[in-house]
C-alpha cells in the first residue's frame, strides 16, 4: 500500500484516525444513553466496528460506529425486554445485513435521485448542527469563547498549513488552555464514565425460538435497512467527494460482519457515521483504511488506558469540530438562488421533502424513503404527459381512414388517459393506429390497447396496430386478451 511507503500520508492517516476516535467519544456515549445501555457499550461498539470495517467494507476512509439512528431503532427492546434481547436483535440485524448485501441490496441505491440525496446532505448538515445546541445551553459563558476560538482556528490553520489537521490542533490548544487558567467548563467525562478495561466475548442467554424471533426480527429488519440504507448513502457521498468508487455491495455484507463482531463483544450495533466520515475525509483529507482501523485503535486506547486524560477534553472543542463539520457537510450551491432558477420545481420540492422529514423524525432512513416516494410522485406526473396522440383523416386503400400518431413512453400513467384521446363515434369505419414512436411498458397499456380496439369493434369498425418495437409487441402478444374486460 502506497500509504504504509510514504511517512508522510501514513501520518496524515494516522492524525486523522485520532481526531476521529476523539469526536467518536462523546457521540458513543450520547448514543448508548439514547438506546438506554451503559456508555462501555456504545464506545466498544465503535472500535470493534471501526476496526472491523477497516478490513471488510468496501468504502477506504469511512468510519463506521455506533449511531443514533439506529440506537433510536433498537432501543425499545432494550427498554422492554432487556440486555440479553437487546444484543440479540444486533445480532441478527448483522446476520440480515450480509444476506441483503450478498442479494444486491447495494444495487437499488441508483433508483435513489439526485434531489433526494442533496436532501439527505444538507438535513444530515442541520442534524449535527442540531446536536450540538444543548452543549451550547446552560453552561458558563467561557464555553462560547472557547468555541469561538475553535472555530477560528478550523478556519485558519488549514490556510496556513495542512501539516497536523486542524481539528486536532483546536482540541490540544483548547484543552490545554482550560487546564493551564484551571477554567471549569463541561468536558468529556461529564458526558459518562469510561470503560477501564477491554471487551470480553459476550454471547445472549435468550431462548432460540419463534417467541425469541417474533421480539427481535421486526426490530432487527429495521435496524438492518436503516443501517444499509445510511452506509450507502454516505459511501456514495464520499465517492463524490474524493472522485474515487467504492464497492457498495461489499459494503453492504461488511456492514452486516461489523455489526455482529459488534454484537458478540457486548456492542449495540451501528452504521456508517457521516459527521466522524467527514472529520476523516474532508477536514483531515484522510483516504485509506489505515484511519479507519486507526480511529477504532486509538479509540479503545484511549478510554481504556487514557480514560482520565480524554475525560478533560472541553466539550467546547469538540462541539467547536462539528459545527465546522456541519457547515461543511451543507450542500451550499443546492440552495443558491441562481440554481433554485435552473432546477425544476418538483426537484426542489423533493429535496425539501426530504429535508424535512429527516429534521421532524430525526431519522434519516424515513426520510430518505419519503423523498423517494416523492420524486417518484413527480416522475410519474411529468411523464404522464409524455404521451401525445394526433389524428389526422386521409384516403387509404381505396377509402378514407383515421390515422392516429402516438409517441411517447406508455405505462400506468401515462396509458390510463390513452383510451379518451380517440374519437370512436366520429372515426370512419378504418383506423389505423401508428406506436413507432412509443413505447409499452407494461399491462396498463397493454388493457388499454385492448379497450381502444374493443371499442370500435364493437362500433363495427376495423382498427390495424402499426410500428410496434419488438419488446412491445412480445408483451403485448403474451398478455393481449389475458387482462379482462376493457376496462
Amino acid at each position: 500500500m502506497t500509504v504504509l511507503r510514504n511517512p508522510r500520508l501514513l501520518t496524515r492517516e494516522a492524525l486523522a484516525g485520532l481526531v476521529v476516535a476523539l469526536a467518536l467519544i462523546p457521540e458513543a456515549i450520547s448514543f448508548s444513553i439514547i438506546a438506554g445501555v451503559d456508555p462501555a457499550v456504545g464506545l466498544f461498539s465503535s472500535a470493534v466496528m471501526a476496526m472491523s470495517i477497516a478490513f471488510l467494507g468496501g468504502r477506504p476512509a469511512m468510519i463506521t460506529a455506533a449511531t443514533g439512528a439506529i440506537a433510536l431503532v433498537i432501543a425499545p427492546i432494550m427498554r422492554e425486554y432487556g440486555f440479553e434481547y437487546f444484543i440479540a436483535t444486533v445480532l441478527l440485524g448483522g446476520i440480515l445485513q450480509v444476506v441483503l448485501g450478498l442479494l444486491g441490496v447495494a444495487k437499488l441505491m441508483r433508483f435513489i435521485p439526485r434531489s433526494v440525496m442533496v436532501g439527505f446532505v444538507n438535513a444530515l448538515a442541520i442534524l449535527i448542527f442540531m446536536a450540538q445546541i444543548p452543549q451550547l445551553v446552560g453552561v458558563p459563558w467561557l464555553v462560547y469563547p472557547l468555541v469561538a476560538v475553535g472555530l477560528v482556528i478550523l478556519v485558519l490553520m488549514p490556510r496556513i498549513t495542512k501539516v497536523v489537521p486542524a481539528p486536532l490542533f483546536a482540541i490540544i490548544l483548547i484543552t490545554g488552555v482550560v487546564l493551564a487558567f484551571g477554567w471549569s467548563v463541561p468536558n468529556v467525562g461529564d458526558q459518562g464514565e469510561l470503560p477501564t478495561s477491554l471487551p470480553a466475548l459476550f454471547f445472549p442467554d435468550v431462548p432460540f425460538n419463534l417467541e425469541t424471533l417474533s421480539i427481535i426480527g421486526p426490530t432487527a429488519i429495521a435496524m438492518a435497512l436503516v443501517g444499509l440504507m445510511e452506509s450507502l448513502m454516505t459511501a456514495k457521498l464520499v465517492d463524490d467527494i474524493t472522485d474515487t468508487h467504492s464497492d457498495k455491495t461489499r459494503e453492504s455484507w461488511a456492514q452486516g460482519v461489523a455489526n455482529v463482531l459488534s454484537g458478540l463483544f457486548g456492542g449495540m450495533g451501528g452504521c456508517a457515521m457521516i459527521g466522524q466520515t467527514m472529520i476523516n475525509v474532508k477536514a483531515s483529507g484522510a483516504r485509506s483504511r489505515i484511519s479507519t482501523f486507526l480511529a477504532g485503535a486509538f479509540l479503545l486506547v484511549l478510554i481504556v488506558a487514557l480514560g482520565g486524560i480524554v475525560g478533560l477534553i472541553p466539550m467546547a472543542a469538540l462541539v467547536a469540530v462539528m459545527i465546522m463539520v456541519s457547515v461543511g457537510t451543507f450542500d451550499w450551491h443546492s440552495i443558491k438562488p441562481s440554481t433554485l432558477k435552473r432546477l425544476p420545481i418538483s426537484e426542489t420540492l423533493v429535496m425539501v421533502v426530504t429535508v424535512t422529514v429527516v429534521v421532524i423524525t430525526h431519522n434519516l432512513a424515513i426520510g430518505v424513503i419519503v423523498g423517494v416516494i416523492a420524486a417518484m410522485v413527480a416522475f410519474a406526473r411529468r411523464v404522464a404527459h409524455f404521451a401525445n396522440v394526433s389524428r389526422e383523416v386521409k384516403e387509404s386503400d381505396g377509402g378514407v381512414a383515421a390515422h392516429y400518431t402516438v409517441e411517447g413512453e406508455l405505462f400506468f400513467a401515462s396509458s390510463n388517459d390513452l383510451t379518451t384521446l380517440f374519437e370512436y363515434t366520429e372515426d370512419p369505419d378504418h383506423v389505423v393506429i401508428d406506436l413507432s414512436g412509443s413505447h409499452i411498458w407494461d399491462a396498463s397499456t397493454v388493457a388499454a390497447l385492448d379497450a381502444i380496439e374493443t371499442k370500435y369493434e364493437r362500433l363495427g369498425k376495423r382498427v390495424e396496430l402499426h410500428g410496434l418495437n419488438a419488446s412491445s409487441v412480445r408483451m403485448r402478444e403474451r398478455m393481449t386478451g389475458q387482462l379482462g374486460g376493457e376496462g
